[in-house]
């Protein structure tokens, strides 16, 4: 839909073929006949009064029309030696630069220019701004294009122009006035499937999902075989955590082509975290097949392999990524960036796929430059590093397990770990359902139960290759272990096990929560909450530091209803001028009165209003040994109230194991000690710990306002304390007695000794596990 010829071409296209040579041996009568048709009907722009001046500039037309652009450009450069301000010439002269080629700089420059000599000329014809707008974009000229198009838009609005602009806006990340230009644009015209498409997309990236869904199907409406409105509806629903809406969106996209690439790319990619292996490997091989250098279907291809123990196929996946290097001054993918670190860790795990578990240590072993590099997603410069042994052909790969090969127990023990682990999903938008995840997560929460049973009996665990009583770290790891091998693909790593320089700078989990116009909708439910603790902060910080205008800000913060209304309240303070941060406090359990650092909420502006809202915690190797305190205590606690309530069934000593259990997880939510995966870790152990009490939670995690959910770290990291906490927690998890037949479930760690029986039994369809009644659930 260019508008870079302003007259129709097929008006002066005389080809029987596109090639110089045939166009240039037709009959110069023909070509004349077309020029003299296009200069009486004065098809072209700025035509003259002068018959004979407009039958010279209308052969360049035609010349232009048949891609001759370099004698078209000679026939107006002949025309303009003999009159320099000749507009038509000029500008089409300029769009003979132009269609030349962008790639050339030169060509470029040239069409700049004559389009700024006609503008000088004639500076009312909104279509030459257009024309310099297409040529300034593609160089990167994007103000300099945006200003043109506006001014276009003062001379003559069209639904066209608006889209223009909305794209240029939309490329810019300037999502909400890209919305405004397209909503423009479809008011004036409003059959548009492609600006419907794109105002669907400026909702999609600020996060507005339910929003972007309706402008999709509405360009569907409008357009029935629109392949990118369905890609981008499956793609709206997939982030909705909607599973089946979304593989029916993009089913509907391949069915219209199913040799559609980035279609395919994205439903391997939902199936990969669906836990669906095999089916996300078929899309990225047939992706591949039709793009053989796509390196996120490559990538996704060898992680898939790995995940499901094909160690072979996935390191060769991996090296054809590591062997795709950006060019000098290029950016790397993100794909290329962490390739290295899958692949090493791939021939880690392939090394240890037969050694008992009990035996060895993944945050030990690995060295410790690596673990911090991959945690903080660095680029793979590490000195002296030693690369990991190759793989060995004894080792073989992993198996695939029949569900019915299993024994009768084991068939239903991951029955119910498959049960266990869907009741820690998040029933809302933005979660997507991962069947694998919940499998690991349900037997972590088994072995957990198993573990702490044994321990409170005064039985000891072999951990680390040493047989000893179970400590607190101990029982997490159980779930760290699971939640590791479930996606390779994520460092699961304790912080404190990082080196020591890493731990004195401080690691950092971070969150962004607002970034310019972009909404992270997963938090939202905590917007508020947050908002309400930031505005006693500065209450009490102007209390202190500027007691005069006290009652000013007092009066102001009383009008802020969203986090963006802080922004002119920084500007009381020159030392919040350009933003603020503000640290939560986590109260002691342990000395009363004493107070550790939580999270730290940062909120920074620019001039034009966009906002950087975002929440981290800080890991130094202080503020752990100061939760550790606090964690110690607790389980020491909880393992002697545990070898009393095995022994004693009083009412009052399971309730204080309940929440001894909620507390010591409450610091483990704000301490953050993992890379990845600390929420869905901590609550298979809350899980566990209460299943070995004698206690089944049996609610689902809510939703909270407008069916935002509830999320439990962020319930931990916002609860004023571990009692606030507690009562929160047991106000959804509706506990109850635990069933007998639990009792009767295999050993976890007995069953599933190495990483190959974990990968195998991860591996393993248990469809018709919702078939059958179960007992325990």
């Amino acid at each position: 839909d260019s508008s870079f010829l302003h007259f129709h071409e097929s008006d002066c296209d005389i080809r029987g073929s596109s090639s110089r040579e045939s166009v240039l041996s037709l009959n110069t009568e023909k070509i004349l006949s077309q020029a003299k048709s296009l200069a009486e009907q004065k098809r072209f722009p700025f035509a003259t009064d002068n018959d004979s001046t407009n039958e010279e500039l209308a052969i360049a037309y035609v010349l232009i029309g048949n891609g001759l652009y370099d004698e078209a450009i000679r026939q107006f450069s002949t025309m303009l030696q003999e009159e320099p301000e000749l507009v038509s010439a000029i500008y089409g002269r300029g769009i003979a630069y132009g269609k030349k080629g962008l790639h050339d700089m030169k060509n470029a420059e040239l069409a700049v220019f004559e389009l700024s000599r006609v503008i000088s000329l004639e500076p009312n014809h909104p279509e030459v701004y257009e024309q310099r707008a297409e040529i300034l974009s593609p160089l990167g000229r994007i103000s300099e294009a945006l200003s043109d198009l506006t001014k276009a838009i003062q001379l003559q609005p069209s639904a066209r122009l608006y889209r223009h602009r909305g794209t240029l806006h939309f490329i810019s990340e300037d999502y909400a006035t890209a919305h405004e230009d397209f909503q423009h644009s479809l008011e004036l015209n409003r059959n548009q499937p492609i600006a419907m498409l794109y105002k669907g997309l400026t909702f999609f990236h600020r996060g507005l999902l339910k929003e972007a869904i309706e402008s999709f199907k509405e360009a569907l409406k409008q357009k029935a075989d629109f392949i990118d409105a369905y890609k981008s509806l499956g793609q709206a629903y997939r982030e909705l955590g909607n599973f089946d809406a979304a593989t029916e969106n993009f089913q509907k996209a391949l069915m219209l082509n199913q040799n559609h690439v980035q279609t395919l790319q994205l439903k391997g990619m939902m199936l990969y975290h669906h836990g669906s292996l095999d089916e996300a490997l078929k899309n990225f091989k047939r992706c591949l097949q039709l793009e053989p250098y796509n390196e996120v279907c490559q990538y996704m291809k060898g992680l898939s392999h790995v995940a499901m123990g094909q160690f072979y196929e996935g390191i060769k996946a991996q090296t054809k990524v590591m062997l795709n290097d950006p060019l000098p001054g290029q950016k790397a993918s993100p794909e290329y960036l962490k390739v290295k670190y899958l692949r090493e860790y791939s021939r880690y795990l392939h090394a240890h796929l037969d050694t008992p578990l009990t035996e060895y240590n993944i945050d030990t072993d690995l060295p410790g430059n690596f673990k911090d590099h991959w945690a903080k997603n660095l680029p793979f410069l590490i000195e002296n590093y030693e690369e990991q042994p190759g793989l060995q052909p004894h080792i073989k790969d992993v198996l695939f397990q029949n569900f019915e090969n299993y024994k009768t127990d084991v068939q239903e023990l991951i029955c119910v770990a498959d049960h266990l682990g869907s009741m820690m999903q998040y029933e809302t938008p933005g979660f997507l359902p991962n069947k694998r995840i919940h499998r690991a997560m349900g037997l972590a929460t088994l072995e957990v139960m198993q573990a702490v049973q044994r321990t409170w009996a005064n039985s000891k665990v072999r951990m680390n290759g040493k047989t000893r009583l179970m400590q607190w770290r101990d029982m997490f790891d159980i779930a760290v272990k699971w939640r590791r091998i479930a996606d390779p693909d994520q460092p699961v790593l304790w912080l404190d096990q990082m080196p020591a320089r890493s731990l004195s700078r401080g690691f950092n989990n971070h969150i962004n929560l607002i970034r310019g116009q972009v909404i992270n909708m997963r938090y939202l439910e905590y917007f508020e909450k947050i908002l309400h603790f930031i505005k006693d902060r500065i209450l009490v910080y102007h209390g202190a530091n500027n007691p005069k205008g006290l009652l000013e800000v007092r009066e102001a913060l009383e009008k802020v209803h969203k986090v963006e209304d802080l922004l002119p309240i920084m500007k009381f303070n020159s030392k919040t001028r350009d933003g603020f941060t503000v640290n939560t406090k986590v109260p002691s359990l342990k000395d009363q009165g004493k107070e550790y650092d939580g999270f730290t909420i940062t909120i920074t502006g620019d001039k034009v209003g966009n906002i950087l809202f975002s929440v981290e915690t800080q890991t130094t190797e202080e503020r752990t040994q100061l939760y550790h305190a606090e964690i110690d205590a607790l389980y020491k606690d909880l393992t002697a109230k545990g070898k009393i309530l095995i022994l004693s069934a009083e009412l009052g000593e399971a309730d204080a194991v309940c929440n001894l259990i909620l507390s010591l997880v409450y610091y483990f939510y704000n301490l953050m000690p993992i890379s990845r995966g600390s929420s869905v870790i901590a609550y298979s152990v809350i899980m566990g710990a209460l299943m070995a009490s004698g206690k089944e939670v049996s609610g689902k995690i809510p939703k909270g306002k407008a069916s935002i959910n509830t999320l439990v770290d962020f319930e931990a990291m916002t609860a004023p304390g571990s009692e606030a906490f507690s009562k929160i927690a047991r106000s959804w998890m509706n506990l109850k007695s635990i069933s007998p037949s639990y009792k009767s479930l295999p050993s976890v760690s007995e069953t599933f000794p190495t990483l190959r029986t974990m990968i195998e039994v991860l591996n393993t369809d248990s469809s018709h596990c919702l078939k059958k009644t179960i007992a325990v659930v």
